[in-house]
């Protein structure tokens, strides 16, 4: 049987078959994961250019209160994630998760105050149980709906002006903003942000527009197709974690390193502290510490430390201490980068452990994250 055979196909799928893409599964999608320029050149064209991503794979979800009061739609999302969203203003996005009893992260999210509801994009392999999640506890309070709409990024240092080019206003937006606008006469919905550490935007469109629109876009000089390859190897270079990989059920946001993304009226003192699943250990976390954190690896010499390579205190690779979530090349920073979870007492900057590659143990350097500097529009 073609394994293929079974697989989803976003909006923009003939599209890249016509430009030649590779295409490899992804989170139950067929999907690009390069061009023919190859990941390293399409990773520094994103840092140097625009780069214009397909992101139809995400779940893009909306949330309105039954009352039709926005306040009711945030205060029952907050029930789920430890993130201020009745204090968000309208038009502003904030990046959080939904967590379990336990403190594990179930899946991270972007979430934005629209008007009178919420727009929520979750990650592609879990938007359908964040549907059910959703439906599951706030449903009865709100109206969750799953949008049949596609999703392509623009990352780069050249995407504002690429899209100024179409609609002025972009170029006055900040980062995590989120505005209505037309593009081609499109009504589309972009909020300047994204996941590649460049300054960028991801734009909301109908399904049966996305096409339209991509190849519109492309055929900008300072626009090229960019795969999953090097969304991949931007990200890590940003220290941006891929749910699944570096973050989980097993993992909580402390041990993520992600306590920045909890304001203060959630946490211990706060307005609307805890009432959030799994709170007395997140809170606990955050105001006592963890045994374990997430930090940045530079791996000495040229060979990438990849995923699941068991990290340990001594040469001799006779202390397990941790593992690496993610590791590749950065293209942009010329060495490779990686990173994982070790335990608190090894977390300080500079610090060296080792890496199991092939039967060796090879020094890695802990690292602060990002490992490049974000040119995101503040």
């Amino acid at each position: 049987m073609d394994e293929t055979a079974a697989l989803k196909t976003t909006p923009l799928h003939a599209l890249h078959v016509s430009l030649g893409a590779r295409m490899v599964p992804f989170a139950g999608y067929d999907m690009p994961v390069q061009y023919a320029p190859g990941v390293l050149k399409e990773h520094l064209w994103t840092r140097s250019s625009a780069g214009l991503f397909d992101v139809s794979h995400m779940g893009q979800v909306t949330i309105r209160a039954r009352s039709g009061k926005y306040e009711d739609a945030a205060l029952a999302l907050e029930s789920l994630v430890p993130v201020d969203i009745l204090g968000l203003a309208e038009g502003r996005q904030r990046y959080g998760f939904f967590t379990d009893d336990k403190g594990g992260i179930l899946d991270d999210l972007m979430i934005t105050h629209m008007d009178d509801y919420l727009f929520v994009v979750v990650n592609a392999a879990c938007k359908e149980q964040d549907f059910k999640h959703l439906q599951d506890h706030i449903g009865d309070s709100c109206e969750v709906t799953l949008l049949d709409r596609a999703l392509i990024a623009l990352q780069g240092p050249r995407a504002v002006d690429v899209l100024a080019e179409l609609w002025a206003d972009i170029a006055y937006m900040k980062f995590m903003d989120v505005r209505h606008c037309r593009l081609h006469d499109v009504s589309c919905l972009v909020s300047r942000s994204g996941y590649s550490g460049e300054d960028g935007f991801e734009i909301s469109v109908p399904a049966d527009k996305a096409e339209d629109i991509a190849k519109r876009l492309l055929e900008h000089p300072d626009v090229q197709p960019i795969g999953l390859g090097a969304r991949d190897s931007l990200r890590l270079e940003a220290g941006l974690c891929l749910y699944g990989n570096d973050i989980d059920q097993t993992t909580t946001p402390i041990e993520g390193a992600l306590e920045w993304a909890i304001q203060k009226a959630r946490k211990t003192g706060g307005a609307r502290a805890g009432r959030f699943p799994g709170a007395a250990r997140i809170l606990g976390e955050l105001d006592g510490g963890t045994s374990r954190r997430r930090v940045g690896l530079k791996p000495e010499g040229k060979a990438p430390v990849r995923g699941h390579s068991k990290l340990y205190a001594d040469a001799e690779g006779k202390t397990e201490i941790g593992e690496v979530t993610s590791g590749g090349f950065g293209p942009s920073v010329e060495s490779p980068v990686a990173m994982g979870y070790v335990p608190t007492d090894f977390t300080a900057p500079g610090t060296t452990v080792y890496a199991e590659v092939r039967g060796k143990y090879l020094p890695v350097v802990v690292s602060t994250l990002p490992f490049i500097k974000p040119t995101y529009k503040r």
